[in-house]
């Protein structure tokens, strides 16, 4: 395997996968404007937005957004008093008491890695969040792949690990480990002695610890619990607690809130240097007011006693329930098709089912210029209106080809999905039965 392979993960030659977007815009333009087709509507799986599939939003969290954009509804006598309470809290902490005016964010940590000379490299799992080789790309950092185990419901080895670290110093300078736990788009859940085992390679190797934690409320495997990489590294004594140099990310974009359209998140900083924090708390950017709003909501939601509490805890509840009940079903039936495997999710929102392809197929994405996952996708997108996300968004660029489908949706609506993936799915290989 080529050095170059290594480190940059990416598919040379391949058209961008991200045109299935476009194309399923298309598709709904031509259904809108009375074409006829096989479907009705596309629906779209690719990503973690829960609202797009009709989920639901927490009521809680609209009803505040709500009155802080109009405080006028104040007034009305159909909001609960928690409600009102934490809406005037809100816009108490405001300059002016309006949420128009800007406030001060903070700088995305991953920009500070980056130096001139492009040079500079970040850890990454493979398969990684979607997002994540992109952002990489524009700041100019190198993704230098460390491979989880699929065969092994996606966990993390060390030894690869090491392996993926000493080929990158051949041609790089790997500057920090990005980790994903629950994993995007994997599902694993990482326990205590794996967690103990990153901290140290990181202290070890002087490598900055950057951790997705943005699914940290949405674990469903069975015997499975979310450990905090902080509470784990403050666990392990002063050595490596006042040493690690950490940073943790949420978002309100997650399954608990799924308020994908506010962009909100943030991330805590521990044992930094204070110039970088400094650098970081003064950049120049101003975000809107109310994703920092969701954001205080979820950190801060309704408590025990509160006349909002019952119904939040309901729907955070029924979406886990949902979530998880999810998962098992659709995993259980992509396992049962011909030519398809997929690991359980223990959290997050995603399975990642692996496709077995007909060697004709591959022949023909490459002739295409696409890689195969795409032309699956691509297919099924045109044929069935269902539009999931191709494994090389992910890294993927070898022979094991992957999808990527968000089982955080109503149950009438996944069903509807799996129905006409299996549908497809057996019809490209030609299995009817």
């Amino acid at each position: 395997m080529s050095s170059v392979q290594e480190v940059n993960p990416r598919v040379r030659g391949i058209r961008d996968p991200v045109n299935l977007q476009n194309l399923a815009a298309q598709i709904s333009q031509q259904i809108a404007q009375g074409e006829q087709k096989a479907f009705t509507k596309v629906i779209d799986l690719s990503s973690c937005d829960p609202h797009r599939t009709g989920m639901p939003p927490i009521s809680f969290v609209r009803q505040v957004l709500s009155l802080c954009c109009y405080p006028e509804l104040l007034k009305e006598d159909s909001f609960p008093l928690d409600v009102k309470q934490k809406t005037q809290k809100l816009l108490e902490a405001c300059n002016g008491g309006s949420i128009g005016e800007n406030s001060n964010p903070d700088e995305m940590m991953i920009r500070l890695l980056s130096r001139e000379d492009g040079q500079d490299g970040v850890l990454a799992p493979l398969p990684c969040p979607h997002t994540l080789p992109m952002l990489l790309d524009e700041v100019g950092v190198k993704l230098v792949p460390y491979r989880l185990t699929e065969e092994r419901g996606w966990a993390l080895d060390m030894e690869e690990l090491h392996r993926a670290l000493m080929t990158a110093r051949r041609q790089c300078d790997p500057r920090a480990i990005y980790v994903s736990n629950p994993g995007n788009p994997t599902g694993h859940v990482q326990d205590r002695e794996t967690i103990e085992k990153i901290i140290h390679f990181a202290a070890s190797e002087r490598l900055v610890l950057l951790v997705e934690e943005v699914y940290q409320g949405s674990v469903f495997g069975q015997d499975k619990k979310f450990l905090s990489y902080k509470k784990v590294l403050f666990e392990m004594g002063v050595s490596y607690s006042e040493t690690v140099e950490m940073v943790s990310f949420h978002s309100i974009s997650t399954a608990t809130m799924g308020e994908c359209g506010l962009r909100g998140g943030y991330m805590e900083l521990i044992n930094l240097d204070p110039a970088v924090k400094k650098f970081l708390f003064h950049a120049p950017c101003s975000p809107s007011i109310l994703p920092q709003l969701a954001m205080e909501i979820m950190v801060n939601p309704p408590a025990p006693g509160d006349a909002s509490y019952e119904k939040y805890t309901q729907e955070i509840l029924l979406r886990a329930e949902t979530l998880s009940q999810n998962a098992g079903r659709a995993c259980k039936l992509l396992n049962s098709l011909p030519g398809m495997s997929c690991q359980p999710a223990m959290g997050g929102v995603f399975l990642y089912p692996r496709l077995h392809l007909p060697a004709e197929i591959i022949e023909e994405a490459k002739m295409l210029r696409l890689s195969a996952d795409v032309l699956y996708c691509r297919r099924l997108l045109e044929e069935e209106g269902i539009c999931l996300g191709p494994g090389c968004e992910n890294g993927h660029n070898d022979e094991n080809f992957h999808i990527r489908l968000c089982v955080l949706a109503p149950p009438a609506v996944l069903e509807d999905v799996l129905t006409r993936l299996c549908s497809f799915h057996r019809h490209l290989l030609n299995r009817p039965d």
